[in-house]
């Protein structure tokens, strides 16, 4: 008989690091880059990075191209993905050794399932996506001819989160 392995999503060794949920929230909104997790049916783990859009609540949306890549593959066969975002600081010196030294960070990590969206629903939802991609990546001055002519080269995805944990590091000074 095999044991049940801890779920050991959301837990963090030094709870002190933790941030509030508004703080985790926002970091998570305001962020560039997701640096996403799956993994095949061999067992191997995939990451890669990914534009994303996230406005609160437990929906996290990412694209990738209308091609069968390893992320699309990998979902298909499992689900379930981790999704991390980060931003590193400064590297505090420690003394007398550099091993004391402590890095300056903040991170946020989402687990949770995701779904590919099909059909004519998806489509608005890919308008709505890439209407909040260029606002959050683009310039205000851009103007573009109306319409997206290429919404169906790329594949949506939407993650249901299921766990979130955010944590600081003030390094030495905190």
């Amino acid at each position: 008989m095999s044991a049940v392995a801890p779920d050991l999503r959301g837990k963090i060794y030094r709870e002190r690091r933790l941030m509030q949920p508004a703080e985790t929230t926002e970091f998570l909104r305001r962020q560039k880059v997701a640096n996403v997790g799956t993994v095949d049916v061999n067992g191997w783990p995939y990451v890669v990075p990914l534009v994303y859009i996230y406005e609160g609540g437990d929906l996290l949306y990412l694209h990738t191209g209308d091609h069968q890549g390893h992320f699309l593959t990998n979902v298909q066969n499992n689900p379930r993905i981790c999704v991390e975002v980060s931003e590193i600081g400064d590297l505090h010196r420690g003394k007398p050794y550099a091993c004391n030294s402590a890095l300056v960070y903040t991170s946020v990590v989402v687990f949770g399932s995701v779904r590919i969206l099909h059909g004519p629903e998806s489509r608005e939802k890919k308008q709505w996506f890439l209407d909040q991609l260029l606002a959050k990546y683009g310039q205000p001055e851009w103007t573009f001819e109306p319409g997206y002519p290429l919404i169906d080269r790329i594949i949506l995805y939407e993650q249901r989160i299921e766990v979130v944990t955010g944590k600081h590091s003030s390094g030495l000074y905190h």
